[in-house]
């Protein structure tokens, strides 16, 4: 069957949550928020930081912030009286109720190679802390990182045929909104297929199409010398992503924590330390649940981050294995969204609503 994708794209969910939220900051709403809908701190995920590439099809455009966002969002947060604080500090401040002053930290998932060449160097200038949740398998060099993969396998296609367990679709991929079509068609598809069938894929569309996964893994990863290196920084800190990137909730419990502690023996042969803190890969709902929270606790890890949306409150004390963070991302970068976001109110009037993802 072939799918012709050649037409304008409906908005996005992305503009339109720009849109709302920019709407939000016009109306003067969250400056009156209180300051306990405001929270006791924050904990950023970032994923990338570099200058953007020169197209109009990168998708995974919305895992990266450029190094000048980065450094805007650090002077916004001093200028509001936040505090930048090491991710063992946050904890810290959660277990103990400490709501003397609002705090953040920033967390950055996966290890690719920009947070050691572009990201640390602005971190230590500014002397933030700062964290990056390590996947073991990025500096290894067998990591696959899929979506980078599939990515540039629309990129390089003029068509291409997916298979779906309902059967074969054709998508044709010719212009840039053919292929911005072409993505938003497949990535949730396969994300849908759990871990082994959307692997699998992803591998026959790479070798059908002349992209090397592996390649792209050690172009976009750190090495081990780059992680050893980081994690000598005064302002850095290594900790856990498991070994494979895997959604946990997709996995067995046993093949879920073999990963885990697949990943911890690498960090404890590379770093000579055991990892305190993790990070669920993917980390929504559908990605990791009650199951895996448990599951990690037993690692005996002091927290556990997801990428359900939400501020930290005194209430998350009892939740450390589960803690939400807030997204700095391609799709946001506006001091006046991070604005909103920070009042809290978007995430109050989203639980009122009755919205997953939200913590």
């Amino acid at each position: 069957m072939t799918v012709n994708l050649r037409r304008a794209l409906a908005a996005s969910k992305p503009a339109l949550a720009r849109a709302a939220l920019l709407s939000l900051y016009a109306s003067g709403v969250p400056l009156f928020a209180p300051r306990s809908m405001k929270g006791m701190g924050t904990i950023f995920m970032l994923h990338r930081v570099r200058e953007p590439d020169d197209t109009d099809f990168a998708p995974n455009r919305i895992l990266e912030i450029t190094p000048a966002f980065l450094e805007a969002v650090f002077l916004h947060v001093h200028e509001r009286g936040m505090v930048c604080v090491t991710l063992d500090e946050a904890v810290r401040r959660i277990a103990e109720g400490d709501t003397s002053e609002r705090f953040v930290t920033f967390t950055l998932d996966d290890g690719y190679r920009d947070n050691f060449t572009v990201a640390a160097p602005i971190f230590n200038r500014y002397r933030i802390p700062f964290t990056v949740y390590l996947a073991t398998d990025l500096p290894d060099g067998t990591a696959e990182l899929w979506w980078v993969v599939l990515e540039r396998v629309i990129a390089s296609a003029n068509e291409m045929r997916v298979h779906f367990p309902t059967g074969d679709e054709t998508f044709v991929t010719r212009t840039s909104s053919d292929k911005n079509a072409a993505w938003n068609a497949i990535y949730w598809r396969l994300r849908a297929l759990g871990e082994t069938a959307l692997r699998a894929e992803v591998r026959r569309l790479a070798a059908e199409h002349g992209v090397d996964m592996r390649g792209v893994t050690r172009e976009l990863s750190m090495s081990w010398q780059n992680v050893r290196d980081l994690a000598t920084q005064p302002y850095a800190s290594v900790e856990a992503h498991t070994a494979s990137h895997v959604a946990l909730a997709h996995m067995s419990v046993e093949d879920a924590r073999t990963d885990i502690a697949r990943g911890l023996a690498r960090h404890k042969l590379e770093l000579g330390r055991a990892p305190q803190h993790f990070s669920y890969p993917y980390g929504d709902p559908t990605s990791a649940g009650e199951r895996d929270f448990a599951l990690v606790s037993e690692f005996g890890f002091r927290s556990a981050t997801t990428t359900r949306k939400g501020l930290i409150y005194p209430a998350h004390a009892d939740g450390l294995m589960r803690l939400p963070r807030l997204s700095l991302n391609g799709d946001f970068q506006s001091l006046r969204i991070l604005d909103v976001l920070m009042s809290g109110v978007p995430f109050a009037m989203a639980k009122a609503a009755g919205a997953q993802g939200i913590d």
